[in-house]
């Protein structure tokens, strides 16, 4: 256990129980975006004992102190995002992998200018096919 994923979960007011470091110590270090089923089945295999309530308490804990971004990317499926700063995202048709895009990389119009809206953030979710490098099989 990292003594920094400690810290982390004190400094956003979360007592550490096993339980709490065993979920972040996987999901606030992935490039992955899982879903809650995804970091249960993760988790469970070095902490078999945990709990699907405890996972989606836990996840639920996590987006609300600020360490989590929970995201609905494609229909019907919540995913969860450690990184916190602005980014967007890519989903391969193929294998259906979110990936980060640097913000800098996509240029979006001028949002703050949508009269009769207040816009809070936002990101761009771009979905196609990954050119080059190995083929990644579809999750299912």
């Amino acid at each position: 256990m990292s003594p920094d994923i400690v810290t982390q979960l004190k400094d956003a007011g979360i007592q550490p129980s096993a339980q709490r470091l065993a979920v972040a110590e996987y999901v606030l270090a992935t490039d992955a975006h899982p879903s809650a089923d995804e970091v249960l089945a993760q988790v469970q295999a070095s902490f078999p004992m945990l709990s699907r309530a405890t996972v989606y308490n836990t996840l639920n804990l996590f987006v609300e102190k600020g360490l989590l971004r929970q995201l609905v990317l494609a229909e019907g499926r919540t995913v969860f995002d450690p990184r916190l700063e602005p980014h967007h995202h890519f989903i391969d048709d193929e294998s259906g992998r979110i990936e980060d895009v640097p913000w800098d990389a996509v240029r979006v119009g001028e949002v703050k200018g949508l009269k009769g809206y207040e816009v809070r953030e936002y990101m761009v979710v771009m979905r196609g096919r990954k050119l080059g490098g190995p083929r990644m099989q579809k999750k299912r």
